[in-house]
C-alpha cells in the first residue's frame, strides 16, 4: 500500500488536530506535505509543521506571517534544535492561501476550513484533480452547482461528516438504482424531546449544553435548532444525488447509529460506532480502504439500547425549510446558511429569541430576490452578503418589537 501525501486545511481546528493524530499513528499510510490555518493559533501550526516536516504552510491572515515565523523559532528552541537543524517551510499568506495550498502537489486534500471561506479551496482541489476529503459542509450547501461542475471524476469527494461518511459506507451495499431513501440521524441537540411551546424562553447557555458532542458554539446552537441537520440534508442531496423527498431525519439520542440507507427491497443498512470523528476522518484519508484501529468499536460484550424517533417538524421546522430552499435552488441554500449565521450571532448576544432564529431565516428566504444559479464563487458571496444584510434588518426589527 503506497503512502498518500496529504494537505490539511484547518489543521489547528477540531477536524485538523484529529487528522494529525491519524497521520501520527499511521506514518506508513500518510505523509502530510502541507498545513493551513486561519492564523489565530500560529504556535500550534508551527508545532504541527515541525513535527510533521511539511513542505508548505498557509495562514489566511496576512498579518500573521511574522508571528508564524517567530513561532517556528520558538518551537524549534523548545525542541532543542540548533539553528541549522530545521528549516521554515514555504509560507502562503492572505485570503488566497488556502486555495494555493489546495493546489499543492498531493494525493488528498482534507478541507476542514470553517464557513464559506472553504468553497474556493474545495474548487481548487477538485480542479487540480485531488481527492477531496470534505469536512467543510458550506462548500456543498452554498456552492453545490459549482462543486459539481469542478469534479473531474465520480467519487472525487469523500465526506468527513460522520453522517455522510456513514451514508457513503452503507451505499456500498447496493447500486444507485436500488436506493429507496437516505436516513440521517440526529442527536436532537440540547432541546431534544421538547415541544415548540417549551422553547420560547430558552437561553444561549441552555442551547450550548449539548448532551453528546463537544463542538464550537455555532455548530452546537445549530444542533439545538436542527439547522445543522438541515444543512446536512442539503449536503446529502448534493453528494449522493438523492431527491429531497427521499431524505429523512430520525432523532437518535445515543449517537451510535450515524446514518442509514434503505433499499428498494426493504433492507436497511446502518453504520454504527461510538461517537468519534477519527473514524470518518481516517476513512476519508484512506478511501476506499479502511485504516485499522482508527477509533474504538462498539463493545458487543455489553447490552445496548438505541432509540430512533421521528423528527418533530412543528417544534423544529429547520429541516423542512432547508428542503424547500434546496428544491428552489438559485442560491437559496447559501442564503439559508448565511442568514442563519447572523441569527445565531444575534441569539448568542441576546438580541434574538431562540424560536426567531429559524423564523428569521424563513423571512429572509421569502424576501430573497430571484438570484440565478451561481456560476462563480463571487455569485455565492454576493447572495450571502445580501442575506446577511437582510437578516440584520429583520433582527433589528424583531429587537424593536416590530
Amino acid at each position: 500500500m503506497t503512502t498518500r501525501d496529504v494537505v490539511l486545511l484547518g489543521s489547528t481546528g477540531s477536524v485538523g488536530t484529529q487528522a494529525v493524530d491519524i497521520v501520527r499513528r499511521n506514518p506508513d499510510r500518510f505523509r502530510v506535505v502541507g498545513l493551513g490555518a486561519g492564523g489565530g493559533n500560529v504556535a500550534a501550526l508551527a508545532a504541527q509543521a515541525l513535527e510533521l516536516g511539511v513542505e508548505v504552510v498557509g495562514v489566511a491572515k496576512s498579518s500573521a506571517v511574522q508571528d508564524l515565523q517567530l513561532a517556528f523559532y520558538a518551537e524549534a528552541s523548545k525542541r532543542g534544535y540548533a539553528t541549522g537543524d530545521f528549516r521554515i517551510p514555504k509560507i502562503f499568506a492572505g485570503p488566497g492561501a488556502m486555495t494555493e495550498l489546495a493546489e499543492w502537489p498531493c494525493d488528498v486534500v482534507l478541507n476542514g476550513v470553517v464557513g464559506s471561506l472553504g468553497l474556493a479551496p474545495t474548487l481548487a482541489a477538485l480542479r487540480s484533480g485531488r481527492t477531496l476529503a470534505l469536512a467543510n459542509k458550506e462548500s456543498l450547501v452554498a456552492g453545490g452547482p459549482l462543486v459539481k461542475a469542478a469534479m473531474s471524476r465520480p467519487g472525487q469527494i469523500v465526506p468527513v461528516d460522520s453522517e455522510h461518511s456513514a451514508l457513503a459506507q452503507c451505499l456500498r451495499g447496493g447500486r444507485a438504482d436500488e436506493v429507496a431513501r437516505l436516513v440521517l440521524t440526529a442527536s436532537g441537540g440540547a432541546f431534544r424531546g421538547r415541544r415548540r411551546e417549551e422553547l420560547a424562553g430558552v437561553t444561549p447557555e441552555q442551547a450550548l449544553a449539548h448532551p453528546t458532542w463537544n463542538m464550537g458554539p455555532v455548530v452546537t446552537i445549530n444542533s439545538a435548532t436542527m439547522v445543522n441537520k438541515a444543512l446536512e440534508v442539503i449536503e446529502a442531496h448534493e453528494l449522493f444525488g438523492v431527491g429531497y423527498d427521499r431524505i429523512e431525519v430520525m432523532v437518535h439520542p445515543q449517537s451510535v447509529i450515524h446514518s442509514m440507507v434503505e433499499f428498494t427491497d426493504g433492507s436497511t443498512l446502518a453504520q454504527c460506532s461510538p461517537p468519534d470523528m477519527r473514524l470518518p476522518i481516517a476513512l476519508a484519508l484512506g478511501w476506499p480502504d479502511r485504516v485499522a484501529q482508527a477509533a474504538p468499536a462498539v463493545d458487543w460484550t455489553q447490552a445496548h439500547t438505541w432509540e430512533l424517533r421521528p423528527l418533530d417538524e412543528e417544534a423544529f421546522p429547520a429541516v423542512a425549510l432547508a428542503k424547500a430552499a434546496g428544491r428552489a435552488g438559485r442560491c437559496r441554500p447559501a442564503i439559508y446558511n448565511a442568514a442563519n449565521e447572523e441569527c445565531v450571532d444575534a441569539f448568542v448576544a441576546r438580541r434574538l429569541p431562540f424560536l426567531a432564529i429559524v423564523e428569521t431565516v424563513e423571512r429572509v428566504l421569502v424576501d430573497s430576490p430571484d438570484f440565478e444559479e451561481p456560476g462563480t464563487v463571487e455569485d455565492v458571496l454576493a447572495a450571502e452578503a445580501w442575506a446577511r444584510a437582510r437578516a440584520r434588518e429583520v433582527i433589528a426589527a424583531v429587537a424593536e418589537g416590530a
